[in-house]
């Protein structure tokens, strides 16, 4: 009978030792990752963003997986991966 309850709780154990887990460590970042996708997925003409580079630049186009931003003051235009783009500006709301 001893044993049983021992196999019991030590099974009981590794349950709560992997929800602590899911719920501290899988869970925020897999909200996270999908932040970022829904982010990099509205992505339009106009915004301005930061790489995860550090280059702040706008948008000038978007395609399926690239975006296409303008750098500097002669507005050059480089391509990037829509995955690259680390932040988005919020947009100001005109008054």
């Amino acid at each position: 009978m001893g044993s049983t309850q021992q196999m019991i709780m030590g099974i009981l154990m590794w349950v709560a030792v992997f929800a602590v887990f899911y719920f501290l460590l899988i869970r925020p970042q897999k909200k996270k990752e999908k932040q970022l996708k829904e982010m990099r997925e509205t992505l339009s003409v106009g915004d301005k963003v930061s790489t995860i580079g550090g280059i702040i630049a706008t948008v000038a186009k978007v395609e399926e997986d690239h975006v296409v931003l303008e750098l500097g003051p002669n507005r050059n235009k480089v391509p990037f991966e829509k995955w690259a783009i680390g932040t988005v500006e919020p947009k100001k709301k005109s008054e």
